[in-house]
């Protein structure tokens, strides 16, 4: 399988059968995020535990494929990470999306860097980034 295939399979995966798409009850955090645009919005809720490790992270929303996948995939990656490892992440994610990664920072992705073809898509990068865009927020760290 070349990895465009690999890549829509993923993206179709975590979009028809997200896991994390769900509303949370009590949630730690909760924000929401929208990208102006096209109109992709999530709310994204999190859960941190005694000792701020990520218990649980959800979403609710709608927009694109490729946002409501890309937060799943984040969902899936972030939990049980503590908050820097979480924004650690985020930042390989950020320059994964820009085309500045090396090889074993894009593996500590996982499935998410199914999503390293999006630099070639400047109009889908902010639809990719919508849900670690608002998770930085979320956490206190200031977006652009």
């Amino acid at each position: 399988m070349d990895t465009k295939e690999l890549y829509k399979e993923i993206l179709n995966e975590h979009n028809i059968n997200p896991s994390h798409k769900v509303n949370m009850e009590n949630p730690t955090f909760c924000l929401e995020g929208v990208n102006p645009s096209c109109g992709d919005q999530i709310t994204l809720q999190m859960k941190l535990d005694d000792s701020g490790v990520i218990a649980d992270i959800s979403f609710i929303g709608s927009g694109c494929a490729i946002s409501q996948a890309s937060a799943d995939m984040m969902a899936d990656l972030l939990i049980g990470k503590t908050k820097e490892e979480a924004l650690a992440l985020a930042d390989i994610f950020d320059r994964m999306i820009k085309g500045s990664v090396s090889q074993e920072e894009l593996e500590s992705l996982d499935e998410a860097s199914a999503l390293q073809d999006i630099a070639h898509m400047p109009a889908r990068v902010k639809c990719a980034m919508l849900g670690w865009r608002t998770m930085k927020q979320m956490l206190g760290v200031e977006t652009n």
